[in-house]
């Protein structure tokens, strides 16, 4: 064995994981991963990623990416659709650009396809390019939230919104679309 084959880092495959099944260990690393990620992370974004299916992965016993699909509610065409929606997906800085990012998101889309109507998430300008790369379409129309307070606008969203449709829902891009209330960012 060489000893550049000695240190090159072994990646162990992504783990599907539900939150409930997960050691405390492994959600504070998950955390600690998304801050390090995120400038912006706060408390509800952490907590937008829970309650569903991770995806992790590990190189030589660190995790080094995590993203997770939670389930929502968007209602689109007067219909309440059984929506995916794909949080927290980030990989440690030096580990990028090796696949470990199209990796998390296989599994991801998996889960989508056999469990939703459609999948969602709010993609970051920087990120935009590698959702629509994989099939992923920017919702062209309006967007809402579904508030206490009732239905109201979410303009600063227009344009962040990637959907993969999963099933024969017929999708209008071009037209509006609501999702259910959180605490926090509401995409």
């Amino acid at each position: 064995m060489t000893e550049a084959h000695l240190t090159t880092p072994r990646m162990t495959g992504v783990r599907i994981a539900h939150t409930a099944d997960l050691d405390v260990t492994t959600l504070k690393a998950a955390r600690a991963l998304l801050y390090d990620v995120f400038d912006d992370m706060t408390a509800e974004d952490w907590e937008h990623s829970l309650g569903g299916l991770h995806a992790l992965i590990h190189e030589d016993g660190e995790l080094i990416g995590h993203a997770s699909v939670v389930q929502r509610r968007l209602l689109h065409g007067g219909r309440a659709l059984r929506c995916g929606y794909v949080e927290g997906v980030g990989v440690r800085a030096d580990r990028r650009g090796r696949g470990h990012g199209a990796a998390l998101m296989d599994a991801l889309e998996r889960v989508v396809h056999s469990g939703y109507e459609l999948g969602a998430l709010g993609a970051a300008d920087e990120a935009a390019t590698f959702y629509a790369a994989r099939g992923w379409q920017q919702w062209r129309g309006r967007s809402w939230a579904l508030t206490p307070d009732g239905i109201r606008r979410t303009a600063d969203e227009d344009g962040c919104i990637y959907v993969l449709p999963a099933a024969a829902t017929p999708l209008d891009l071009d037209s509006d679309l609501t999702c259910d209330w959180r605490d926090g960012d509401v995409w």
